[in-house]
Order: C-alpha cells, then sequence, then structure tokens
C-alpha cells in the first residue's frame, strides 16, 4: 500500500433537538470534509440539510475561517470530527440584548 492510499479514520456528526448521528468512518488520506460528509450516509438519515449551503467545522471550528479551507477543499486529518452545523433560529447577539431591556424594564417597575 502507497502512502497515497493510507486510510485515516474520521467521524461526521450531525444533531437534532431529538435526534443526532455520529458516524465513523474510514476514507482515503485526502479526503475532503464535504467528501467524508457524502460518505457517511447522513445526508440520507437527514435529507433536510443542504449541502451546498450547510456550513460545517471541525472540532467546532468553522470551515472557510480562520484560516481553515472550505469543506470542499479541506483535507481531513485522522481522527478528525466533522460537525455540519444547523441554521440559527434567532441572532445570539438579538437574543441576549432582548433580555437585558427586558430585565431592566422589569427592575424599573
Amino acid at each position: 500500500m502507497t502512502e497515497s492510499n493510507l486510510e485515516i479514520t474520521v467521524e461526521v456528526a450531525y444533531a437534532l433537538p431529538d435526534k443526532q448521528a455520529l458516524k465513523v468512518l474510514n476514507v482515503t488520506q485526502g479526503t475532503t470534509a464535504l467528501e467524508a460528509v457524502k460518505q457517511s450516509g447522513i445526508l440520507q438519515l437527514f435529507p433536510e440539510i443542504d449541502i451546498a449551503s450547510v456550513q460545517m467545522g471541525i472540532f467546532s471550528q468553522v470551515l472557510g475561517t480562520k484560516g481553515l479551507g472550505e469543506p470542499s477543499s479541506y483535507q481531513l486529518k485522522a481522527r478528525d470530527r466533522v460537525e455540519i452545523y444547523r441554521p440559527l433560529i434567532a441572532d445570539p447577539k438579538e437574543v441576549r440584548r432582548r433580555r437585558a431591556e427586558e430585565s431592566k424594564a422589569q427592575k424599573n417597575s
């Protein structure tokens, strides 16, 4: 087996509030995060995932930011966990701002 054909073990994870999936798979060294997601079978379990627009990360580091490549170009390393992120329902900053305003209003009444 040549070095370019070495297999590595990676994980692909996706979670909803009531259902989660963590797939462990062996992929050829050089496999991208996007390729691993497609190979994992997660897209069949969760057909609502829009693979063209969904954000992905490696251990909470969003791909395409902080110097990391996009999912289609980031080559996985052994034991990487590809995380598929759901879109945010509400902006966390906006939620905190509203809570602060409500708390301030309660104190003043």
